[in-house]
Parts: C-alpha cells; sequence; structure tokens
C-alpha cells in the first residue's frame, strides 16, 4: 500500500453448466463476515475446573495428520460470529502470542466496561458449512477496565501495558487458525486471533499467516505504521507492538484476507499445516520439506530471513502461491519486548517461559514489535552498525531486492478497481472454470495490485520463464496499466503462482452474503475463483509442480508487446 493511506482492506463468460452449478458450490463453501465493530482475574485456564472447559470432543490424537482428519470430521459449531462490538473500550483484548504449539500455554489481556466476560475458542475449518468449532470455552471471569494506551516517544509505539487477565493452555486444541471470542455480559463482542502452528509440517501444505501486516494497520490507541496524530503520514508510529488489541472487530484482516482460504483448504481435505510469517522467520526449518506455502490475501511486511526461508523452500522443491497482491513489498525488524512480573503472571508461581531455545516456540515468543521506518529509514539508529538493513521498502537503496525475484510479479499500485481478464485460458490453474481468452470478471482487480514488470528483477536461480495467464487493463491514479496472474518454475521443480490482486481471497466468498457486498463481485466470479484456488492447492499439494503439470510458456514480450504500459 502507498505511504500515507490507510485503505480498506468486457466479454461475458458464456453461461456454461460448470459456471451455473458452481456458483452455488462457491456459495455453499464460501465464508462469513459479518459486522462487529478488566478486573485482572486469579483464573488460570490450564490449572482448574473453574477456568477450563474444554469441549468433551476436543481429546488428543495421536499423530498431527490424523488429529486434522479427525478434527474435520466433527460438526460445526455455528454461532461463532460477533453479534454487536458496541463501543471501542467495551470489551477489547490481545494475546500474548501471535502462535503456540498444541498444549502451550498463552497470556490473554482483556479489558471491559462489563462487570464480566467469557471467552471462547473457535477453530476456523468447514465443518459441513458452519465453518467453524467452538473447541474452549472458559468460566465467568471478573472484568475491569485495564489502563489507557502508553506511547513511547522515541518510535511512536502505542502498547497496552496491561495486567494479564487469564493464562490459557491449548491441551486438546487442534492445530489450526483460531478466532477467541471475548463475550462481554452487556452483550459486546470482540475477537482475539491466534494460530496454533504445526509442530511438524513435513509433506503438507503450509497456510502462513500474516500478523505483522495485521500489527502494521491496526490503528487501536490512534496510531499505525500508515498513520498518527490526525491521520498524518508525518506522525505514525516507527514501530507497531503486538501487546495491545487490534481495532475494529479485532481480525478484521484475518477475516477478509486469510478465512476464506483456510474454510477453501479444509473443504479440500488436504494435508494442511499451520504457521505465521514470524514463526518462518525465527525458524529455519520451519519449511523444510513442505510441499507447498501459501501466502494469503495481504502479506505485505517480511523480514530478510522470512524471504530467506520462504526462497529456500522454493528452491528446495516447494510450491508457494501467493494469493494476493503487494506481498513481501516492505521489509521489516522485529525486536524483542520485555513484560513485567504483573503482565506475565495471573497469580504467584511458575509462569511459562518465553525465553531459552530448548522450546520450539521460543525463538518468535517474544519478538512484539514490527519496526519499520519507511521513508524515514535514515533516522533509525539501528541502521548505524546494520547499514543494509533499511526498513523500508524492499526494492530501495541501500540493499535493494525487489520482491519480484520471488513472487515473478511487482507491486505496483493503489487504488484501482477494475475486470480481472483472462490471458492465457487453457493453463492449468484454469482447468475447469470453462473460460475463454478475454473473459473477464467485473472488480476482480483491486485494491491494489501486481504486474510482471518487464525489465524488473525475474526469480532465480533463472532466468525463469514466466508465464502471463491473466492480463487486466486497469487505471490507477490516472494512469493506465495492467494487473497480471503468473507462473513460473524454478529447477528444483518448484511451482510459484502469484494473482495479482488483493481481492483474490475476497473473491471466493463473491456473491454470497459473506464480507459485505465484496465490491460488487458476483456470484459467476466467486465460482470461477473457487474453482482456479482448488486447481492450484490440488496441484501444489502433489510436490513439485513442474514433475506434474506443463512447463511455463515464456510470454511476457508477446503479451506486453501489445500492451499498454
Amino acid at each position: 500500500m502507498s505511504d500515507g493511506t490507510q485503505h480498506p482492506g468486457g466479454h461475458a463468460l458464456p453461461r456454461r453448466h460448470f459456471l451455473t452449478g458452481a456458483a452455488g458450490g462457491a456459495a455453499a463453501a464460501a465464508v462469513g463476515i459479518t459486522a462487529v465493530g478488566i478486573t485482572t482475574a486469579t483464573l488460570t485456564a490450564c490449572d482448574t475446573p473453574r477456568g477450563h472447559k474444554p469441549d468433551t470432543t476436543a481429546t488428543p490424537t495421536p499423530t498431527p495428520t490424523a488429529a486434522i482428519d479427525r478434527e474435520r470430521r466433527r460438526p460445526g459449531t455455528s454461532d461463532w460470529r460477533i453479534r454487536a462490538t458496541g463501543p471501542p473500550d467495551a470489551v477489547q483484548g490481545f494475546a500474548d502470542k501471535v502462535s503456540v504449539l498444541p498444549g502451550e500455554e498463552f497470556g490473554l489481556y482483556v479489558s471491559t466496561t462489563a462487570p464480566a466476560f467469557r471467552v471462547s475458542a473457535y477453530r476456523i475449518g468447514w465443518y459441513g458449512g458452519a465453518q467453524a468449532r467452538r473447541v474452549w470455552r472458559s468460566d465467568r471471569v471478573a472484568g475491569r477496565v485495564q489502563r489507557g494506551p502508553r506511547l513511547i516517544a522515541a518510535t511512536r509505539t502505542v502498547r497496552a501495558d496491561w495486567d494479564r487477565t487469564l493464562t490459557v493452555r491449548t491441551d486438546g486444541w487442534p492445530e489450526g487458525a483460531y478466532l477467541l471470542r471475548l463475550d462481554a455480559e452487556h452483550g459486546h463482542q470482540r475477537y482475539v486471533p491466534l494460530i496454533v502452528r504445526s509442530a511438524s509440517t513435513r509433506g503438507r501444505t503450509v497456510l502462513m499467516h500474516a500478523p505483522a501486516t495485521w500489527q502494521a494497520y491496526n490503528l487501536w490507541g490512534g496510531l499505525s505504521l500508515y498513520q498518527g496524530e490526525g491521520g498524518a503520514y508525518s506522525t505514525r508510529s516507527l514501530a507497531v507492538s503486538f501487546d495491545r488489541p487490534y481495532d475494529k472487530n479485532g481480525a478484521e484482516k484475518f477475516m477478509v484476507y486469510e478465512r476464506a482460504v483456510v474454510v477453501l483448504a479444509e473443504r479440500l481435505g488436504l494435508p494442511l499445516a499451520y504457521t505465521t510469517g514470524i514463526d518462518v522467520h525465527a525458524d529455519p526449518t520451519a519449511l523444510n520439506g513442505v510441499t507447498a506455502v501459501v501466502a494469503l490475501g495481504h502479506d505485505e511486511y517480511w523480514t530478510p530471513e522470512q524471504r530467506r526461508h520462504v526462497t529456500r523452500a522454493r528452491d528446495a522443491g516447494t510450491n508457494v502461491a501467493f494469493l494476493g497482491a503487494n506481498t513481501c513489498f516492505r521489509r521489516i525488524r522485529l525486536e524483542r519486548t520485555a513484560r513485567t512480573a504483573a503482565q506475565t503472571s495471573t497469580n504467584p508461581g511458575p509462569t511459562t517461559s518465553t525465553t531459552g531455545t530448548s522450546a520450539p516456540s521460543a525463538p518468535s515468543a517474544t519478538l512484539r514489535t514490527v519496526v519499520c521506518y519507511k521513508t524515514d529509514f535514515r533516522a533509525d539508529p539501528y541502521l548505524a552498525t546494520h547499514p543494509t538493513m533499511a526498513t523500508t521498502d524492499f526494492r530501495q537503496p541501500p540493499g535493494a531486492d525487489p520482491e519480484s525475484s520471488l513472487t515473478g510479479v511487482l507491486y505496483e499500485g493503489f487504488p484501482t478497481d477494475a475486470p480481472y481478464v483472462v490471458y492465457g485460458a487453457d493453463h492449468w490453474v484454469f482447468a475447469g472454470t470453462g473460460v475463454r481468452r478475454g473473459d473477464s470478471f467485473a472488480h476482480l482487480v483491486g485494491v491494489e495490485y501486481d504486474r510482471v514488470t518487464p525489465g524488473a528483477p525475474t526469480p532465480t536461480p533463472g532466468p525463469a520463464p514466466i508465464e502471463i495467464v491473466a492480463h487486466s487493463p486497469l487505471v490507477c491514479n490516472g494512469r493506465k496499466s495492467h494487473s497480471d496472474s503468473a507462473y513460473y518454475t524454478v529447477p528444483s521443480g518448484a511451482g510459484v503462482f502469484a494473482t495479482g490482486t488483493m481481492r483474490w481471497v475476497e473473491g471466493l466468498m463473491a456473491g454470497t452474503r459473506e464480507n459485505g457486498r465484496n465490491h460488487g463481485m458476483d456470484a459467476r466470479t466467486g465460482a470461477f475463483v473457487t474453482r482456479t484456488t482448488e486447481n492450484v492447492l490440488r496441484a501444489f499439494a502433489e510436490g513439485p509442480a513442474a514433475r506434474t503439470k506443463p512447463r511455463p510458456r515464456d510470454n511476457v514480450r508477446t503479451v506486453y508487446a501489445v500492451s499498454t504500459p
């Protein structure tokens, strides 16, 4: 996204049998978005029967893959959505970890104007269309209003230095993406997102969630990496902290740009694993032996380590799907945060260690600050001893390294709204959709977009032939350009697919009542995006795509020889 802006997150296709039938299927498979908007307890959910009420079906299973298979067959919980957020201070909270392994504990920090609240943990999935299952629910917890935001002046970082409200163990929680719903007694609700990441990822498709990007856009306390006092870019935060609630419903970025893929992938029955970009940053082995890694709809903020580890996985045969745009655009640094005793325990006694290297969660457990100075990178004191580690765009010096060497496409602009136009209709990613060259899908390109840019760095090792499979004319800020979906392979056999539009994941919900109006996208678009995404996920789950799918046709010069720049 362009600096200083806080964004919201043709030829008709014939009415073929696939699209008329699949539109209904896409609607059934789509995922839901609905309108959403503390007294320190001594309750420790892992230690007392009063505080820990696991669902009676949440029992451990012998292996991770068996656990997921068993989990998918369980009945879902339809009442997982938020009904009313109420005022911003009605109820809000955050966890002290972005992810945990199954069985690990985390701290939950809650502030509410209600006398009490409860917490319910919902695992996101297909569940026969319910799209979530309640895995755990707390007892009644006394509520109180915690202290206001704290501003760290040097970096204009907002933190909620609250006392821990409860400690929750995740015994019996299957790996996956979770929404913790805070239900206050006065009827208001908010989410706290949490990833229960996979201890083993080998041989599986890894969904890589993007909490660094969630946090970059988070305006809780009045500042984000985009704006500060009065909405000004010049007063924005230079670093943002995970030690604060997310604004709005508490999980907006996850709901809009990630949840639909989780539901679809679970419905397909693929062997899945779950992680975050922060965990990939912290653990060089996190992607060893995985069949595919999926970057979701808006994954803008990466560390060089995360990028290096994803690239190394690709070069070892791991397929990579970029189901959005503006991916790997910002170079960030992650920093650790110290906590006081009151912030790390709810009662006297031992607490879970968040330091050291023996526990698998330790490397990322205290990485709680995202640093990105952007255009003010020269003011970062860290740069004096790390001159190539400017926290700005990857394509900018010093240490310029445009994202296109990994993604195959280059971020170009915001905002736009344009039809998605098919170019390579016979490409395997479009199999079964019935599309022809020139078929278009209104509003699918936006609000940000990528393109294959002749002259920009191409994937390495290479040069790797890039095939443009969709080439969509658009206008952005008065300038004519294109958005491209592209595919390439590398010598390891790995395939890489990039959609080139940030609305791709929203397109999975098109034509339903989920996620509002979805920019006016219709059920036909939902069916097309769903089938194309299914093709990519299924093919990538089989191993290096070059071994089973046709080689990409190097058509960039041909496409752009007849296109308006």
